[in-house]
Parts: C-alpha cells; structure tokens; sequence
C-alpha cells in the first residue's frame, strides 16, 4: 500500500504552480507515435488540503484552480478546463471531439460514468474505410471530413453541469473567452507538434491560424495567438447550452466543412448533430489487493483492460521482485488483457460485450496462470469470460493514436472529476469550423469489418460509437477514493494508466515519482521500453526472457493526484507541459 514520505506530511502545505521547461529534444518519429515527444522536464509535484487541479497545460491549470477558488465544484473546474485547453492545446482535444469522465459526488458516495464519445454518422456503412476492398491507409482516412464522428464534448460537459455544477453556466466560460479574445502564448510542444505532423496544412484555415506567410512554417514559440472564431463559438454555447453547439450557426458550420471538405468529405449531417446524446454509464471496477480499479466501460476498452491487467498480475508479481521481473510479469499480464480487449471490445448498444467476465476474479486468476515466471509466452490468445459463451467475433486491432489530454480534479466538498478528452490524432482531421479542430475519431474503427471467420466487434456502423482506449480512473480503499488518474497515449494509455497504479499501490511510490518513471508496454508481441530510460542490463535481462524488445519515445500526459486523510497531493507527467494547483 502507498506510504506517504515524512516530507511530504511536514510540508509547508499550500498552493503550488509548477511551470514546465521549455522542450530540447524532438527525438519521435511521427509516424510512429503521431502525437510526437517535445522532451521532458523535472518532475512535477505539488501539495495541498482543500482542493487541486491536474491538467495538461498550465493556462487550463490556471483557469480551474480560479473556478476551484470561486467555490466551484470539480465538475465546474473540469468545464473550465476543457474549454481552455480547446485553445491551448488543440492539437489534443476540445469541443469538436469527446470524453469519458468519471465522477464522485462525495456527499451521496456514489460514483457516476459519463460517455461524451463521438458517434458515426448514421448514413455510414461498415464498408466505410475500404477502398478496392482493402483497408485504406492510416492518413488517408485521417484527413478530411471521412473521418469525423458526431462530437460529444459540449453534450456530456452539460450532462453533468446539470447535475453536479455549483455556478453558472456562463461564468464556466469567461476564461476561455478571455484568453481567445486576447490571445495565448504558443507554447514549446505546440511549435513541435506543428512542426514534426505530417500533412498538416492542408486546410486553409489551418495554414492562416497556425503558420506563417509561407504557408510551411509554425509560427515561433511565444507568438501571441487569438482566436477570435473560437470566442464567438463559446459565447453562443454560454448563452444557449448545447443547443448552441448542435444547432444554429456552429452547427451548420460544422456540417459543410465536413461535407464539403476538399480532401476527403465526410457525412456528418445536421440530423447527426441534433440527435446527439451522451450517456451516463455504469463503471466498471476491478479488484486488486484491497483496493477497487473504477474505470470507463464500453465502448472504452480503458476500463476493462486496466482493472484485467492489474487483477492478473497481482496473482504473478509483487513489490519484492526485482524491476526486471516486474517489467516481464506485467508485460505478460498486458499481452493476454489485450487480447481479449481486441476480440470482445465494441459498443455495448450494438454487439454484446461480457465485461463483468472480462474482469471477474476467478478468470483472471485463471488467465495469470498462463504467466511463466521465467519465460515469454509464446502464443497469446483471448480467453473465453463468463457470459462470452455465445459471442462470436473475430479479433481486430484499430489505429487509436494518442492526441488525448487528461484532467483531474478534486474540489472544496471531496467531489472527484477524472475526464479524458480527444480529437484522435493530433490536429485531428485537419478541419476547423468556428475556431475550433473537428475529431478524426471514426478512424478508431476497425477498418475492416468482418473477415471469413465472421464480424469484428468494432466494425463500423451508423450511430455506432468506436471503441476506445481512454482510462480516467479513480481507486477506492473502501469507499474512500485514494488515487485519481488518466493519461492521453492511444491504445497505450491502458499500460500507462495501469503501470502507474501498480507503482503507487504496490511499489509504494509518491504519484508524481510513480507517473514519470520509465513506461514498460506490451499490446501484442513487441515489449517496448521508454527511449533514454531503457538501461541496456534491463534489455538484456528482458530479451533472455523471449521478449523481442523496442526502445521508443513513449509520450503519455498521465495526471495524478492522491487523496491522503491530511493532505492532497499531485504529480504532472514530465514528458508534457502539463501543471498542478492546489490550495
């Protein structure tokens, strides 16, 4: 269990704001890991006892923690959050692509999940993604209106304002507003992202907003950038809710840069926006230890996965084996959650998913007796849960790259937001309508929807929600949450995410030391360790073992923050310009 260090209990408790360094090495190749790396910073840490926000850049930081001081409620500070990081960091998220969120009202002690994803089109096929029939290539299908789903952002924020929010509506948009009316710095990881994506300026909104005459160059770090269209937008959506975002102007907007965009158009429609409608889910929560893993169900495979892997691996590993060993136990227990991810993962309201068996104790027990303690399983294969009996699918794999963000937030009243938001890749789909970039989430399908041995569960479909990789977390000892966290990274958020718990929980690290440790990953056959940590004994011990083994950049945004009886306490991934308040 998590100990915390004497520092940190006599510590001078107050706010903290940690600002990131600027970046140095731009070592990705993004093709690769399209959201590339922009280097790292010392790590990031703060404390606090009334309240504290965790987000992906230190605007949204700023704008949440005023929300939190205004006797905002999480739900009001995560709002604020979102809108501001649509601005700053859109190359990530914002209010053209969704969220999953988990929240806990701490006076009821009930916990609540909340499914803001993108939805297909309804005119759309499954044969969607095949040309000649054969599966398109990746940014062939990214880029254009083809690959835009139905955003959900606007919906589920409001959804849950609704029920959870302490101040106005409208007062949750000022910050925002401010900012695009009279600009923001371009921060070091924005210059790289829009200097290493490929085929980025191919809309000429695009081009004016974010380059320079030239049409090819990012503008320079520290450029003052305003965003006048986006300022309008969320003045609309203050005055009218979410009728103004999926009806009226802004919608319309969005409907032809969609259909008639240049490069590949889409079918989002005006009917698709106005029947929109997100969706308060049962979360899914597994067993590790004494404590309960809650996550996101389908069509996140976040929530299923995490709670598998960590409910395998404490059967096979603990905190007294070596890192070598541990690296090795819960790459094995990631390989075999992945599989049964792959094979049984779609929306719930189209194909039937087993996903209490997918995390029931007994199967995992079961499962992590495949696990050899001294050599890579040769073959991994998904397993048969309870309740899979009569389904039958055929395993599938999905791009799902990692242009996410994540937020948590603990309020004044011990309410608990843990949202993760996306556009997909970064930049998304290459379109922008009223300021703001439009998801390429419909790439998230698999791009081939069946093969002879029968339907893939995540097939596209019209009105189908594509299944997803995004983990926002929040651990329970009893009924008290301990740990918050979630991480932007694709389909590797899910090894992210539960790595991270598994140092907190079970190797007793502070959350910050625990987010920006070295990333061990294993979603099929490849183990990939994180670039400038790999240390080549651990290589060697690893590889001994069977595992074929790549150093790669590893570029999670995972946020964090623990939840003592005295004290709060919150880390930010090095590896982004992410930053803490609390108070």
């Amino acid at each position: 269990m998590y100990k915390p260090p004497i520092a940190l209990i006599t510590a001078v408790v107050g706010w903290c704001a940690l600002a990131f360094l600027p970046a140095t090495a731009y070592a990705s190749d993004p093709n690769i890991v399209p959201e590339a790396a922009s280097g790292t910073t010392d790590i990031k840490h703060a404390i606090g006892v009334k309240h504290m926000a965790v987000t992906a850049n230190p605007y949204a930081t700023d704008a949440a923690q005023k929300i939190l001081d205004w006797g905002g409620s999480a739900v009001d500070a995560a709002i604020t959050a979102q809108l501001v990081l649509g601005l700053v960091e859109p190359q990530s998220s914002g209010i053209g692509g969704g969220a999953f969120i988990l929240h806990w009202d701490a006076d009821n002690k009930k916990l609540t999940s909340w499914d803001g994803r993108e939805t297909a089109p309804s005119a759309l096929k499954p044969q969607h993604f095949l040309q000649d029939g054969k599966a398109m290539g990746f940014f062939d299908a990214v880029i254009g209106g083809h690959s835009v789903g139905t955003p959900g952002v606007i919906a589920v924020l409001e959804s849950l304002h609704k029920r959870h929010g302490k101040l106005p509506w409208v007062t949750l948009f000022k910050p925002a507003i401010g900012l695009a009316n009279e600009g923001f710095l371009i921060s070091p990881r924005l210059y790289t992202l829009l200097e290493k994506m490929p085929k980025l300026a191919v809309n000429p909104d695009i081009t004016e907003y974010f380059f320079q005459n030239d049409g090819k160059t990012p503008k320079p770090v520290g450029t003052l950038l305003k965003n006048p269209a986006y300022a309008k937008t969320l003045e609309r959506i203050a005055r009218k809710g979410s009728e103004g975002f999926y009806r009226g102007p802004v919608a319309d907007a969005i409907e032809d840069a969609v259909q008639n965009d240049p490069n590949r158009p889409g079918l989002l429609s005006e009917e698709d926006l106005k029947n929109y409608r997100a969706k308060e889910r049962d979360p899914v929560c597994g067993n590790f230890r004494q404590y309960r893993i809650c996550g996101m169900g389908p069509p996140s495979s976040g929530g299923t996965t995490v709670a598998a892997i960590l409910g395998t691996l404490q059967h096979v590993a603990s905190y007294k084996d070596s890192r070598a060993d541990q690296a090795h136990r819960f790459a094995e227990a990631s390989r075999l959650a992945f599989a049964d991810r792959n094979h049984y993962i779609g929306d719930p309201d189209f194909v039937a998913v087993p996903t209490a068996g997918l995390i029931d104790d007994d199967y995992l027990k079961r499962r992590s007796r495949l696990i050899k303690t001294q050599q890579r399983m040769a073959r991994v294969s998904h397993g048969v849960p309870p309740g899979s009996g009569t389904i039958s699918f055929v395993t599938s794999s999905s791009p799902e790259l990692p242009s996410t963000t994540h937020v948590s937030i603990v309020d004044d009243y011990g309410n608990i937001v843990s949202m993760t938001s996306s556009i997909e890749t970064a930049f998304g789909s290459r379109i922008m309508a009223g300021g703001f970039l439009l998801n390429n989430q419909l790439t998230d399908f698999s791009f081939v929807p069946s093969d002879a041995s029968g339907p893939v569960a995540n097939a596209p479909a019209g009105g189908k929600r594509p299944r997803s990789s995004m983990a926002p977390t929040i651990v329970f000892d009893g009924d008290k949450p301990r740990l918050v966290i979630g991480s932007p990274g694709g389909s590797r958020i899910i090894d992210y995410v539960a790595r991270s718990i598994w140092d907190v929980l079970e190797n007793s690290e502070p959350v910050a030391k625990a987010i920006a440790a070295p990333h061990v990953v294993a979603m099929g056959d490849d183990l990939e360790l994180e670039a400038g940590h790999a240390t080549p004994a651990l290589i060697k011990q690893l590889e001994a073992l069977g595992h074929p083994v790549k150093v790669r950049d590893q570029t999670s945004g995972l946020h964090a923050i623990w939840i003592d009886d005295r004290f709060i306490e919150g880390g930010a991934d090095p590896r982004r310009e992410g930053s803490i308040k609390g108070m």
